[in-house]
């Protein structure tokens, strides 16, 4: 058995107002997620379902954790592998889909990472392909793909060099 790991989260609702929920449009959907010694993430529920448009929504929530868990362990795979990585961007995008009796499920998350490296390393074909299989190695690592059971597609710009 493998080491385990715990992570505690708060999420306390603030939108109840002076009525709570008598209804579905008497209360706000405004809440906080809060981890012990960090930042409050400001959350809603997504616009489409009554939400502040201008929060975080567990829907933004899944799809940044997916792109973040890809990026740490490509940034750790790539400096193993002697890559210098001086710039890292992903434009990130999932879909859900909601069926008309209100259940929904994503059905694909993708990842469209963008590197910028520094040092020696000639750009071209043979670049890509060594960065595309350090994504693969990351991908195959990232806790959070390996969680969902939805496709997380990675499709890698080519990189740049500084």
């Amino acid at each position: 058995m493998g080491l385990l790991h715990s992570y505690d989260v708060d999420v306390v609702w603030t939108g109840a107002g002076s009525e709570g929920t008598t209804g579905y449009t008497s209360y706000s959907r405004d809440h906080d997620v809060l981890v012990a010694g960090k930042p409050a993430l400001a959350g809603s529920a997504d616009a489409a379902f009554r939400g502040d448009p201008a929060r975080h929504t567990p829907e933004d929530l899944l799809v940044a954790s997916l792109s973040q868990c890809h990026m740490l362990w490509f940034l750790h795979l790539a400096g193993a592998d002697g890559f210098v990585v001086v710039d890292y961007r992903d434009r990130a995008t999932g879909t859900m889909r909601v069926e008309a009796a209100g259940h929904g499920a994503f059905t694909e998350v993708v990842l469209r990472p963008r590197v910028t490296l520094r040092g020696d390393v000639v750009p071209g074909a043979d670049l890509d392909a060594r960065l595309a299989e350090v994504h693969e190695r990351a991908h195959e690592h990232c806790f959070i793909a390996r969680s969902v059971n939805f496709p997380v597609v990675v499709e890698p710009a080519a990189a740049t060099r500084e």
